[in-house]
C-alpha cells in the first residue's frame, strides 16, 4: 500500500482536487446548490477562506486559506463529504468494502491537495482552476462556466470579463 504524506501547515493556503468514485456522473453540477449550502455551512462552522473554486461535473478544485494556528483541512473535507452526500438520495453503485464499512459510492475515498508555496503559485493555481472548464470542453471561455469563482474576481475587478486563461503559467 502506498504511504500518503500531507503537508501539515498551520493557516495554510491549499489547492485541492476532490472527485466523485463515478467520474461518468454530472452529480455536482446537477446538486451544486446542495453543494454550495454544505460548503458555506461547514465555512461557517470551521472557518476558512474559499479563495477560489471550480465545480465540474464530477470533480472540483479549490483553494482555501485555513486560519492561523489551524491546519485541520481534512476535517472540513471530510464534513463537506459526508453532509453533501446525505443530501443525495441512495442509489448509486456501493463497493462491498464501503458496503461493509457503510460508506455511501458518491466521492473518492482520497484528494489530492498542494499546498500553495507562494504568491506565483497561488496565481497559477486560481488561473488553472477558472481556465479548467475550458480545458475540459465544458465552455468557450471561463465566464461561460456558472459554477466558478471568475465571475466572483470579475466582480470584484481582479479579472476583466473577458479574460481567457491559458493552460501556461504566468511569468
Amino acid at each position: 500500500m502506498s504511504e500518503y504524506r500531507r503537508w501539515w501547515v498551520p493557516g495554510g493556503t491549499y489547492f485541492f482536487t476532490v472527485n466523485l468514485a463515478d467520474r461518468s456522473q454530472r452529480l455536482l453540477v446537477e446538486r451544486f446548490d446542495a453543494l454550495c449550502e454544505v460548503a458555506c455551512a461547514v465555512r461557517h462552522a470551521h472557518s476558512f477562506e474559499m479563495v477560489a473554486w471550480v465545480v465540474m461535473p464530477n470533480h472540483l478544485h479549490a483553494i482555501w486559506t485555513l486560519p492561523a494556528g489551524d491546519q485541520d483541512f481534512a476535517r472540513r473535507w471530510m464534513l463537506i463529504k459526508q453532509s453533501f452526500s446525505r443530501s443525495v438520495p441512495a442509489g448509486e453503485r456501493v463497493s462491498a468494502s464501503r458496503r461493509r464499512t457503510g460508506e455511501r459510492g458518491i466521492w473518492q475515498r482520497r484528494y489530492w491537495e498542494h499546498l500553495v508555496r507562494d504568491e506565483r503559485d497561488l496565481q497559477n493555481h486560481i488561473d488553472y482552476i477558472h481556465f479548467n472548464p475550458v480545458k475540459h470542453g465544458w465552455a468557450q471561455r471561463p465566464g461561460d462556466w456558472p459554477q466558478s469563482s471568475f465571475h466572483r474576481f470579475v466582480l470584484d475587478g481582479v479579472l476583466p470579463a473577458d479574460w481567457s486563461g491559458s493552460t501556461e503559467p504566468r511569468r
